[in-house]
């Protein structure tokens, strides 16, 4: 075997645990904050506190809502806002719209120019010269894992795909997640993420660049998703589940930051700016079909590829079963999606029409970079049609 040789970054600080945003006002004072661009989701009177907590310091706030998945256009306007008001720290609480559209605000209002100037498959993908304003990330919703990752998804209309503006000077100075702040997520929404959480477990687990410490944070990650998802999804999360889900969505986005992903997200990408449709449904629609088209590819193409043994060491870590074989695994990931209510890709608005066109955007997407193999596109072809 070659030596191991790997690189690991993250938020400059991860803190964890009930009850912590109450922390975040002073958190920003010490990063030299006076003025704070509040990025919201589509319910802002969620960090009323926070905004209350920041003006009993002397910390003044301007507020930009990111109202559905982030666009370029919103880049666009938030970073006007964060300009025009003259602000030298961004803190974005919500879901992973929110807090992409939060990296891309503070990243932007720094170095100035478009975000085209920027991203990467549709932009120019120059390099950020200049650090982000000092950014805090806080998640309300568990799956994106966006808290502790370089880039900011964007979407484009007239491209019709997603694509990142990325840099390592993009990780947040302070990552915040509490668990509390899950208590009254909805079933709709605990399902799509904790399935994009999963997701980006088993997919750096996978990767062509998995290491040792990624590796550690997928085992125990996809042990608690497996156990505490389903049930917070039908019977509503308690601590112990909220526990679960926010820590299998922290150390997704660990895990996908430092190990990359696979043909989930591949797919995910393109297929968000087609069809609309939540990145974590996507996500969980594809899942069971790339798992399984994975192992076929890796059996009969690469026999001693070092991927193919982990998946049957995913399926034991899932199922709970100490003889599980690979199949018993993504047997399991269907019905889980099955479970928890997430349709199909077909009934999300992809026609047979769209596969090729679909296939050829997937290929190119950077995400697809770390599956275990490069597949064909009949390869490729054929999970889309098992996921439809």
């Amino acid at each position: 075997m070659p030596p191991v040789s790997f690189e690991f970054a993250t938020a400059n600080r991860v803190l964890f645990g009930p009850g912590r945003l109450a922390e975040v006002p002073d958190l920003v004072r010490a990063l030299g904050g006076h003025k704070v661009l509040l990025v919201t989701g589509t319910n802002p009177a969620r960090a009323e506190p926070l905004r209350a907590g920041l003006e009993r310091l002397g910390i003044a706030s301007a507020s930009f809502r990111v109202a559905g998945e982030p666009t370029v256009d919103t880049a666009r306007e938030g970073t006007a806002v964060a300009v025009d008001h003259q602000c030298d720290a961004v803190v974005a609480m919500g879901g992973g719209s929110a807090l992409d559209a939060g990296k891309a605000i503070a990243a932007l209002a720094a170095n100035g120019g478009d975000p085209l100037d920027y991203l990467e498959v549709i932009g120019r993908g120059q390099a950020l010269t200049k650090p982000p304003l000092p950014f805090v990330a806080i998640p309300t919703t568990a799956g994106t894992g966006s808290e502790v990752t370089r880039n900011a998804v964007l979407g484009s209309k007239e491209a019709g795909v997603k694509a990142s503006l990325r840099s390592p000077l993009m990780l947040p100075r302070v990552a915040l997640v509490d668990p509390d702040l899950l208590e009254h997520v909805p079933a709709a929404v605990l399902a799509a993420g904790g399935l994009d959480a999963l997701s980006q477990l088993i997919e750096p687990f996978v990767s062509i660049r998995a290491q040792p410490l990624t590796d550690a944070l997928a085992r125990e990650g996809m042990q608690r998703s497996a156990r505490s998802l389903r049930k917070a999804v039908l019977q509503g999360p308690g601590p112990a589940e909220r526990e679960d889900l926010a820590i299998a969505s922290l150390f997704g986005g660990l895990c996908l930051a430092n190990a990359g992903l696979g043909a989930v997200h591949g797919f995910a990408a393109p297929l968000g700016g087609m069809l609309g449709a939540a990145h974590g449904a996507l996500c969980a629609a594809l899942l069971g079909a790339t798992l399984e088209v994975n192992l076929e590819a890796l059996r009969a193409r690469a026999p001693e590829h070092p991927a193919l043994p982990r998946f049957r060491e995913l399926a034991v870590l899932l199922t709970g079963q100490p003889g599980a074989h690979a199949e018993d695994g993504i047997a399991w990931v269907k019905a889980l999606v099955h479970d928890v209510r997430i349709r199909g890709l077909r009934d999300m608005g992809l026609a047979d029409a769209d596969v090729p066109g679909l296939v050829a955007k997937a290929r190119a997407a950077s995400s697809m970079k770390g599956n275990p193999l490069v597949l064909t596109d009949a390869e490729l072809t054929t999970l889309v049609e098992r996921s439809m």
